[in-house]
């Protein structure tokens, strides 16, 4: 398959969702970071990076505006930072904003921390299990995000204590976001929206809400 030159992609991917020319800076500035790193620390496929700015950029800034009162963030399994360190990044100029990424894999949070200190993102990288993070030491969240990390079940148990506190679940889950709905069991307690993705008008993102007050 051939992939556009990187002007292209870059191009496309701002069209689809612009950002400010200060973000595109530090965007730039991480994907320049990802380039020189990924062959080290395994952090993305060379497939993948040829579109990176439309397949992971532009895929991750379509979020935040999901949640547009969000400035505190959860993402669960970073990764490379799709889409934690992107939300930071775009986030670098507000005013109380920190985005907890999480992540198990010591060289991925090394990358990440790295970039943090390169853009001036408020990220804070936690190279934990999601599993080992106590939910409430991260409180207060306003929002919890997680691109391709679990089955759409676990996900929720595992992003439910912020939810209940009152943060905005925001999970991409392409074409078969539907499927994925089915298996979730029922929860009275819970809203969900299903929102068409910039990227793949056919993959969807999921919002979720809780109904409930949480108990503080």
């Amino acid at each position: 398959m051939k992939h556009p030159s990187p002007d292209a992609d870059r191009a496309r991917a701002l069209a689809l969702v612009p950002v400010s020319p200060e973000a595109q800076a530090r965007l730039a500035i991480y994907v320049d970071l990802l380039a020189r790193w990924r062959n080290v620390t395994n952090l993305i496929s060379a497939a993948s990076f040829a579109a990176v700015w439309t397949r992971h950029v532009a895929d991750s800034a379509q979020l935040p505006p999901l949640a547009p009162d969000a400035r505190r963030w959860v993402d669960l399994g970073s990764g490379a930072g799709f889409p934690g360190m992107v939300i930071a990044i775009l986030l670098a100029d507000v005013a109380g904003a920190r985005v907890h990424c999480i992540d198990s894999d010591r060289r991925k949070c090394a990358f990440l921390r790295e970039v943090a200190r390169a853009t001036g993102a408020p990220a804070e990288v936690h190279a934990e299990r999601v599993e080992a993070i106590a939910p409430e030491s991260l409180l207060p969240v306003d929002a919890v995000v997680a691109r391709a990390f679990a089955p759409l079940p676990r996900l929720v148990e595992l992003a439910n204590v912020w939810i209940m506190h009152g943060a905005v679940g925001v999970f991409p889950r392409g074409r078969s976001a539907e499927t994925q709905l089915e298996a979730l069991p029922a929860a009275a307690d819970l809203t969900i929206d299903i929102l068409a993705s910039k990227l793949d008008p056919e993959a969807a993102i999921l919002r979720v809400r809780s109904r409930l007050k949480a108990c503080s």
